[in-house]
């Protein structure tokens, strides 16, 4: 397997953002009169959130599995 190739919850979390990006990018208009000098179709203020969005999915992700691969499998299995 390559090392380019989406995990899983990479892969789902993508997916997952670009949907609700069309869902945001659809119902703007609707909310366009709660949007405060920034236009409805705004593509930096989309991209920036997407961005911000996919970070914090990934940390979410990353730091739980991190912290469980220092811990001894023989220990957490006895403990279980």
């Amino acid at each position: 397997m390559s090392t380019s190739s989406p995990t899983p919850v990479r892969a789902s979390t993508q997916a997952a953002l670009g949907l609700g990006a069309l869902g945001a990018f659809g119902l703007s208009r609707y909310l366009e009169s709660m949007l405060f000098g920034v236009r409805p179709g705004d593509i930096g203020v989309f991209a920036g959130g997407t961005a911000v969005l996919f970070a914090v999915a990934m940390l979410a992700c990353y730091i739980p599995a991190r912290r469980a691969t220092r811990i001894d499998p023989m220990v957490a299995l006895r403990d279980a």
